[in-house]
């Protein structure tokens, strides 16, 4: 029989886990809530710290709460459903900050208030794995801490004309041939709904048999339904006509944002629309300035900042997206005071910022990975092509943490900060940050 231990849960960190402090030790417990006692058992024990696992609750915190999906105790597609909604996003507030704190030594002057979003409902684009087990198909998300498949029939943080179309999918691909589905993104727009299938064949009969399930789905949703396959790295449209095209809104300023499956864009529309509003309230575009987008993928801050009549720069690695957000800005009526240029941010350095010219603010969205060669760059150009403000989004506490230290040493003040929740019942913290000269 294993060893039990007890414990005071008194933290909660970046990962979902409570903390507790045992011999001057830190034990990271999965599941475990601030204010909580628990008996555990240790997993995986190393010099610093210890992973551990809850065997009993002995004293349950008031945030406690039962987990309503059926797959919660398997599935790894999240992770928070034991914590209720509002105390979710109070713990991820403490956990950034804390990192803010400790891997920055940096705090904001003023923190925002969070950004709530939607608790369920809300993921508009998803990846599910297909496993052909003893000839039965099995479609889901990766077990937790396992490589096993949770074959699920509904998802309960997925729009509920997704929800439901899982069955009639998963009953299709089960008679497609074995093992050659390895899995299927959906992705909800406005008027449209996108079914790609990552396949190795597709023949004629399959896709006659597509615009079937395509109609099928349409009736039960009353959205169009349109299939893409995805081969190797190439995604091609396959159904046999489309009537409505994927795009998703920024309400508020009257932008509409067509892309395709491939193309990176926010899960959750209505929170992004809730992000793009609080960063265009912390940027404040007006014109004859000019702005630089760093990391602008289809145009998601580029063109709200264009509608503010402020002159637009946004840079991109990627070239194919730099064309699309192009078209979006044409679609959109912005092409005069947005333009689109790829380059290697994460390569960046003095003499390639210096080249782009002075740009009065800038707006940061990197992946997880941040912009450290961007803010590093900020080192070796004179004080006057300095931008006065810099708004950053982030997917990823740790790094913003890293990038908001960088800021400071080079002399901004870290004016404002707070986290976004666009992954309701996960760990995931976007958040946003402020720096000013």
């Amino acid at each position: 029989m294993e060893q039990q231990f007890t414990a005071q849960i008194t933290d909660w960190n970046q990962e979902g886990r409570g903390v507790a402090r045992v011999d001057g030790k830190a034990v990271f417990i999965d599941k475990a809530l601030p204010g909580e006692v628990v008996e555990w058992q240790p997993v995986r024990i190393k010099k610093s710290y210890t992973e551990g696992r809850i065997s009993r609750i002995l004293m349950p915190g008031i945030a406690r709460v039962q987990p309503p999906c059926h797959y919660y105790a398997d599935c790894g597609g999240c992770n928070s459903q034991h914590i209720e909604f509002t105390a979710q996003v109070a713990l991820k507030q403490r956990a950034w900050l804390s990192q803010m704190r400790h891997l920055g030594k940096v705090l904001p002057d003023e923190l925002m208030p969070p950004v709530y979003g939607l608790a369920w409902h809300y993921r508009q684009r998803v990846r599910l794995r297909a496993v052909y087990d003893k000839g039965r198909l099995k479609l889901g998300f990766q077990a937790k801490q396992s490589h096993a498949t949770v074959d699920i029939d509904y998802c309960l943080v997925l729009p509920e004309v997704m929800s439901k179309a899982l069955k009639p999918i998963k009953l299709f691909l089960q008679n497609w041939f074995a093992n050659t589905v390895k899995g299927i993104m959906l992705h909800q727009g406005n008027d449209a709904i996108a079914l790609t299938i990552q396949a190795d064949e597709l023949n004629q009969t399959k896709r006659m048999q597509i615009d079937g399930l395509l109609q099928q789905l349409q009736q039960q949703s009353g959205y169009v339904w349109q299939c893409w396959l995805q081969k190797g790295n190439k995604t091609t449209l396959i159904s046999s006509s489309v009537t409505s095209v994927l795009a998703y809104c920024l309400p508020e300023y009257q932008i509409e944002i067509p892309y395709q499956p491939e193309d990176f864009t926010q899960v959750n529309h209505a929170t992004n629309a809730l992000m793009v509003q609080r960063a265009m309230q912390w940027l404040q575009p007006c014109a004859g300035e000019r702005i630089i987008d760093w990391f602008c993928g289809l145009g998601n801050f580029s063109l709200p900042i264009a509608r503010m009549q402020a002159e637009v720069l946004g840079i991109e690695g990627v070239a194919a997206m730099c064309q699309r957000a192009a078209r979006n800005a044409k679609h959109n009526g912005l092409a005069r005071l947005v333009r689109f240029q790829q380059a290697d941010i994460f390569a960046m350095n003095g003499r390639r910022l210096r080249s782009l010219g002075y740009a009065h603010k800038w707006l940061l969205d990197p992946p997880r990975a941040g912009a450290q060669a961007l803010i590093q760059s900020l080192n070796e150009i004179e004080e006057r092509l300095l931008p006065r403000r810099i708004v950053y989004i982030s997917c990823d506490p740790a790094t913003l943490a890293r990038d908001a230290g960088l800021l400071v040493k080079r002399g901004y003040y870290y004016r404002a900060g707070g986290i976004m929740n666009l992954f309701a019942q996960t760990a995931h913290v976007e958040s946003i940050a402020v720096f000013d000269r």
